[in-house]
């Protein structure tokens, strides 16, 4: 008898009768329930596999109302950080059978009709909840005047123009602020170790580049700065950039070296900075005054973007783990769906749960003694 080859696509019933059970358990099994025991959910699996079965993304979304998308929304001018959070959002959610559809803002600034009409096109997809990555005063806002009725999750710093309290109060649906949470990196803990590192060393004078001011890391970075610094003993002075990039904290520290060169005043001894594209600008001028790192001024910055530990010296940074700030939107997404447990945070404060950021020691940040 002629064995004809398989031309149909598996279905759930075939992985039913082959796995010895009810389509409702393979239902359970695809879609991560709990009650289904491990030797069952094994067997399962290996019928999925056998038969090269995939589970129909429309179907799911017939039977369960839900679409299995979840849209995500990337606002900025650089990713670094987000993409390394989008890659963590894609991973947490194809483990649990979601799909991720993105769309990007590439200017800091944006319309609400913009905003909305992002969500918009979410909208049509029927997507299952949103995660709106907003770094800006503006997107901020946007993302919570947008009228939207599925859950929203705010990836954004605890500070800013626009406080979380108030943003939220723009929700004006409370049910609908019941489906928000906002997600975050605690930098205002990690700038506390790198100013607990700095006074340790013995520094007492510190310069600080200050990022673009609508950026609401840059406001609490600043904020953090100013209110700890205070508290170690470190008197500083404030230099703020209108942007994050190298050639502007270049420039601004050629005009600080060029101050205290003409008044004759000593230089701070350790310069930090908001970001690590500004540190590499600020030990280009420095190099260029002949003033060495770390024997003569100490620096460290903010991000640890990849080159970082290429610089010379290798430079002292702030590393925020943007991958765990991803699975945490995800965790909230899938908390705000019914789909899993309300997430647990080390620090939560202002109404955004936070998660770390670890000070990052190298040699551009050394102790006064060495060379003043």
């Amino acid at each position: 008898m002629e064995h004809h080859r398989r031309t149909a696509r598996p279905s759930m019933k075939d992985v039913a009768a082959l796995a010895g059970v009810s389509y409702q358990t393979v239902s359970r099994v695809i879609n991560h329930s709990p009650d289904v025991s491990v030797d069952t959910r094994n067997r399962v699996r290996q019928a999925i596999q056998q038969l090269g079965y995939r589970p129909s993304n429309s179907a799911r979304a017939l039977a369960s109302s839900r679409s299995r998308i979840i849209g995500v929304i990337m606002g900025g001018d650089q990713f670094h950080g987000e993409v390394q959070t989008l890659q963590a959002i894609e991973a947490a959610a194809r483990s649990r059978g979601l799909f991720v559809a993105v769309s990007m803002i590439r200017k800091a600034m944006c319309s609400q009709n913009d905003f909305n009409h992002l969500c918009d096109g979410f909208d049509e997809l029927n997507v299952d909840a949103f995660i709106m990555m907003v770094p800006t005063d503006v997107l901020f806002t946007a993302a919570c005047r947008a009228p939207v009725t599925r859950p929203r999750i705010l990836l954004t710093a605890t500070h800013g123009g626009t406080s979380i309290s108030t943003g939220l109060s723009m929700i004006h649906d409370e049910a609908q602020r019941d489906r928000t949470a906002v997600v975050g990196i605690d930098q205002w803990g990690a700038m506390d170790r790198l100013l607990s590192m700095i006074a340790g060393y013995g520094h007492r004078t510190a310069l600080y580049i200050a990022g673009p001011s609508q950026w609401r890391d840059a406001t609490t970075r600043l904020e953090a700065w100013r209110e700890l610094s205070a508290q170690y003993a470190i008197s500083s002075n404030v230099v703020r950039c209108r942007s994050w990039q190298s050639d502007e904290a270049y420039a601004q520290m050629n005009h600080v070296l060029e101050y205290f060169g003409s008044s004759g005043a000593k230089l701070p001894t350790v310069i930090v900075t908001a970001s690590d594209a500004q540190a590499i600008g600020a030990a280009r001028a420095l190099r260029e005054h002949d003033i060495r790192i770390p024997q003569d001024v100490s620096l460290a910055g903010f991000d640890d973007i990849a080159v970082a530990s290429d610089t010379f010296p290798p430079l002292t940074t702030i590393r925020p783990d943007y991958s765990q700030l991803g699975v945490a939107a995800m965790r909230e997404a899938l908390f705000l769906m019914g789909e899993g447990p309300e997430p647990g945070y080390p620090v939560s404060t202002y109404g955004v749960g936070q998660v770390e950021a670890k000070v990052v020691k190298r040699a551009s940040l050394a102790g006064v003694s060495l060379g003043r």
